[in-house]
């Protein structure tokens, strides 16, 4: 895939504009001029200075778009795709466009409109550009910024739009920025919102995305069409295609891929920043996933392998004696016919100790067995996993064993899955008092979990002493990703069972809540000091 459409401009204009043609003002000029004369940045470094368009932006977007005209003197493309990674500038981009087509585009009664999966998501390019109004003598002359809309003195509208689509029929849109396409759940808000355009005269729609991982996603479709458009097997005079991505045969490690992929190498994006997330991505597995998915703008699988089974191993060592020591318990009780976890963390110093048990009914050793599965008889004997009769777990083997290990150990609490309320947890905390703590299994809860969980095995501050039923689980373990690049275990995906993985991760996650609370804040130990 190229880096830029630079390349495949001149396959997709056919011959100069009308414009160029006839020695008129280029529109490109003058929207350059909007940029630099009208708009400022907002953020970073360059907040407060004049929007300076990048030359890239200018030949590979700008020109292209708003310079290649139709015979009546509207423009030529209804559709610019632009899929490029994070760090680009695409949003600030986008806001600017946004307020052009809302204030210089000749369209009366003008409504644009911002949109994303999310109302958040499609407040970042509202934001972005009423801070821009607010910021400008000019535009703050000719509209007024509400909190949800802004208003122009001509009828003109722009405002940020929620995902629910069937609240969005019988709009007339000019303008559509569509932000983060590839975190769009269906493609019903893309469907509605490009019906809406009918009735303008040179309607746009300006869709920004990095790469996503689902190929079954209204993003894969107009990639795949975009890929198409650029390459000249799909004629579609009015879809403009821009790809800035890495080829799927590149090197993700190699700095010139990261300058293919990036043409704001070296001016937004710091050329450190990329070292050392490549650094954390060579010995991560999810790290490399979300490097190449975000960073590289390559279509990744949704799940990939949690973590490398050599690292694992190098935090193995003799277990220190736990007595009376604090600890913290993840509980996984996933089936009563399989294998169910408890797993306890124990923080000493800056490491956390790991101390694992699991459970599996008789039947299911048998089954496993038979069928030449990896033999939980072995373990059993070994130890390593407890039988219970029958062919389901007794569950009431697990609470007595948990019972035996608060005698051992000083157990804070136990995280289970909030939605996994069974009569052992009520039993847990009714009759035996045990301090039980929901713990989400959504992206939002197990994803900062998952990383800092592998962050301490890639630093060996995760600790344990080689058992084999963990080490079988962290290995079968593979995470799935979302649209912005968190991961979670997924028991679906995954090739075998890993619910001892998920207790530890969970039973770590408290560990370091526990770590983060009995540190507490600063001021507390030494109090305020005045300067």
């Amino acid at each position: 895939m190229a880096a830029t459409a630079r390349n495949n401009r001149n396959k997709r204009t056919q011959g100069k504009s009308v414009s160029e043609a006839l020695g008129l003002v280029l529109p490109s000029t003058v929207v350059e001029w909007f940029f630099r004369e009208c708009l400022t940045h907002t953020l970073g470094e360059l907040a407060g200075k004049p929007f300076e368009l990048s030359h890239w932006q200018i030949s590979d977007i700008i020109k292209p778009l708003f310079d290649t005209l139709n015979h009546d003197g509207t423009r030529q493309y209804r559709v610019c795709y632009v899929e490029i990674p994070r760090k680009n500038g695409k949003t600030n981009l986008a806001a600017g466009i946004a307020l052009y087509c809302l204030l210089a585009d000749q369209e009366p009664g003008a409504y644009v409109v911002s949109a994303a999966a999310d109302r958040d998501q499609a407040k970042l390019c509202f934001d972005l550009a009423a801070q821009m109004v607010q910021r400008s003598p000019t535009l703050s002359q000719l509209c007024v910024v509400h909190k949800n809309e802004i208003r122009t003195h001509k009828g003109g509208i722009y405002k940020a739009l929620s995902s629910e689509s069937a609240t969005k029929h019988g709009l007339n849109c000019h303008s559509i920025i569509f932000d983060e396409l590839h975190a769009q759940p269906n493609r019903e808000l893309w469907d509605t919102l490009r019906t809406s355009v009918g009735a303008r005269r040179q309607p746009l729609t300006f869709a920004i995305t990095t790469a996503g991982h689902d190929r079954d996603s209204i993003c894969w479709e107009v990639h795949e069409y975009a890929i198409g458009v650029r390459d000249g097997t799909i004629i579609d005079p009015t879809f403009l295609p821009v790809i800035y991505a890495a080829g799927p045969e590149d090197d993700w490690k190699d700095e010139q891929i990261w300058r293919k992929a990036n043409p704001n190498f070296g001016i937004s994006i710091k050329p450190a920043y990329f070292e050392e997330a490549v650094r954390r991505a060579r010995v991560s597995p999810g790290e490399e996933m979300t490097f190449r998915q975000l960073h590289l703008c390559q279509w990744t699988e949704s799940s990939t392998r949690f973590m490398s089974l050599e690292k694992w191993d190098e935090c193995a060592g003799p277990m220190p004696d736990l007595n009376g020591k604090v600890c913290y318990a993840g509980l996984d009780l996933s089936s009563t016919t399989d294998l169910s976890a408890l797993v306890l963390a124990f923080p000493i110093g800056e490491e956390i100790w790991l101390l694992p048990f699991a459970w599996a009914p008789t039947g299911a050793i048998k089954e496993r067995e038979r069928r030449n599965r990896t033999r939980f008889d072995i373990w059993a004997k070994q130890g390593h996993i407890i039988q219970t009769d029958g062919e389901v777990i007794d569950y009431d083997r697990i609470r007595v064993k948990i019972k035996e290990l608060a005698t051992r150990f000083r157990i804070k609490e136990i995280a289970v899955d909030r939605w996994n309320s069974t009569h052992l947890v009520n039993q847990l905390v009714e009759h035996d008092g045990m301090a039980v703590v929901g713990f989400g299994q959504g992206f939002a809860t197990m994803s900062p979990a998952t990383k800092d969980f592998e962050a301490l095995a890639l630093q060996r501050k995760l600790r344990h002493d080689g058992q084999p039923a963990l080490k079988w689980c962290i290995g079968n373990m593979v995470v799935e990703s979302d649209a912005a690049g968190n991961l979670k275990p997924s028991k679906r995906k995954s090739s075998e069972k890993i619910d001892m993985a998920i207790a530890a991760i969970m039973a770590v996650a408290r560990a370091r809540a526990g770590q983060i609370e009995k540190a507490g804040s600063v001021y507390e130990s030494r109090g305020c000091r005045v300067l």
